[in-house]
């Protein structure tokens, strides 16, 4: 990327008079400028194996099975999971939602939040480190640029050297496979909107239309981007979960910490070097620990606001610590208590069941319960009722009064299905229009719905009803509110 734009200023020094104040400076005076913004440095975060690295590699491999996968499972005859917009339909597995059930995806966010705070609460920064779509793609796109440019240390040497065939067909390679992940991975995204076989023949055809066009490329460059150039730079100052973190930990919280009593002093030493003689701490200040940290930061400085819980730094300490024939966990996941009284991993555990986490615990359950039992009692279709805005009410043959209304019913199985329809909360109530139809799957249709009174059936005003609507198939039954006007 392009180095970010610096403020400078120029700092002249003033010769200073008793009598006559400041004097200008003499001609050819030295003049100091200082950056006020540091430019931007390109990390190059060094290769890492250990038991964090396997962890986040698994979640790589199964966050991007289910989001390249999932698009192309079938379920019955159609795409399992498919957000409809155009027939304002939205398929996951057997269930069929429509946009009157958006309280389900309000449930989802909550769901979502308190899930964020109760693992912020216990762990810190999981999702950061193992989860998130910015970490994911970012480890994604680096092994890319080491297939193509080889690790850390060949990466600096080339970016630091001069342009040759060998550094343009490496950039060049490197650039094709991202620019490849990017298209692939928006037109997955786009794959979820749009039946994805036949997006894919349109592909093919050449003949996508232009959102489709437009949101694989938008979607595409933004992975492109963010994966391939921005990295750290959007968990650092674009993600707002780094600034907020604070709030949601405590000393009992599980991070990403240095034993700072162990490690220190530091310093280099051989192997078989005594350390009481040396009167040096355990960390032999290799850097390893910066190197490897995506995001920049070194963990010896104690919890930075940077910090994405990757535990990359844990795995190369312990990698560090077993070649000198140390005891591991200089650099682990601990909590700031456990480090300043000496915990065991026991002390740990009995500290984590604490209020604050009993009660996002809590309230998760019972929303993610709530959740459950409304979608099993779900009807298996919906119903809305407008009345006819053209006429309030008339009267018909036979001396009755009639209002109007317009039905939708909204079958949500993906099968026929045979409606009853009555009206009921006056006396002498009746529908004048056929009472029974049939609704295709998935479909929604809209009805006129006659309602007849006695002329004097009810006095003058506006008179609270209700209709009742039942599908043959399993006797579900709805019922909507609606007023029957009664003219003056």
């Amino acid at each position: 990327m392009a180095p970010a734009s610096t403020v400078e200023k120029k700092i002249i020094p003033i010769v200073a008079s008793p009598d006559k104040g400041p004097i200008a400076p003499p001609p050819g005076a030295d003049e100091e400028t200082i950056a006020l913004y540091e430019a931007h440095k390109k990390i190059y975060p060094r290769s890492v194996s250990g038991y964090f690295s396997k962890w986040r590699w698994a979640l790589v491999f199964l966050t991007q099975l289910v989001f390249y996968g999932l698009p192309w499972l079938e379920w019955g005859q159609r795409q399992a999971v498919l957000f409809d917009l155009g027939a304002r339909r939205f398929y996951i597995f057997n269930l069929v939602l429509y946009p009157q059930d958006f309280v389900y995806l309000t449930g989802i966010l909550v769901i979502s939040a308190l899930s964020l705070f109760l693992f912020t609460a216990v762990a810190g920064r999981l999702w950061c480190g193992y989860a998130c779509p910015q970490t994911v793609y970012t480890e994604i796109f680096l092994w890319l640029e080491k297939l193509a440019e080889g690790d850390r240390s060949a990466r600096m040497r080339r970016d630091a050297g001069p342009w040759n065939v060998d550094k343009v067909w490496r950039k060049t390679a490197k650039q094709l496979m991202w620019i490849a992940v990017g298209l692939w991975t928006g037109f997955t995204f786009v794959g979820y909107f749009t039946p994805i076989q036949s997006l894919a023949g349109a592909v093919m055809a050449m003949t996508m239309g232009p959102w489709e066009t437009f949101w694989v490329l938008f979607y595409g460059f933004a992975t492109y981007g963010n994966a391939g150039y921005m990295r750290e730079q959007v968990c650092k100052y674009m993600c707002p979960y780094a600034r907020f973190q604070s709030a949601m930990f405590d000393k009992d919280t599980l991070i990403v910490t240095y034993d700072e009593l162990r490690g220190e002093p530091r310093g280099a030493r051989s192997k078989k070097a005594d350390l009481s003689t040396l009167k040096l701490g355990a960390c032999v200040d290799c850097s390893l620990c910066v190197q490897v940290c995506p995001t920049g930061i070194d963990i010896r400085k104690g919890l930075q606001y940077e910090c994405i819980g990757c535990g990359a730094c844990a795995d190369v300490c312990d990698t560090v610590m077993d070649k000198m024939g140390y005891a591991c966990g200089l650099v682990k996941y601990s909590t700031q208590n456990a480090v300043n009284q000496r915990w065991t991993s026991a002390d740990i555990l009995r500290h984590v069941l604490r209020p604050r986490v009993l009660v996002y615990s809590g309230v998760l359950l019972a929303v993610v319960l709530a959740m459950l039992v409304s979608l099993w009692m779900r009807a298996p279709f919906r119903v809305d009722v407008e009345r006819d805005r053209s006429t309030l009410a008339r009267i018909v043959s036979g001396g009755r009064l009639e209002n109007v209304y317009r039905l939708q019913i909204m079958n949500a199985r993906e099968t026929p299905q045979t409606f009853e329809v009555s009206a009921e909360g006056l006396p002498g109530l009746t529908l004048s229009t056929d009472s029974s139809m049939e609704v295709g799957p998935t479909e929604s249709r809209w009805i006129a719905v006659r309602v007849q009174l006695p002329y004097e059936g009810a006095t003058p005003g506006s008179h609270p009803i209700h209709f009742t609507v039942k599908s043959a198939p399993d006797a579900a039954v709805v019922t909507e509110r609606s007023v029957f006007i009664v003219p003056r």
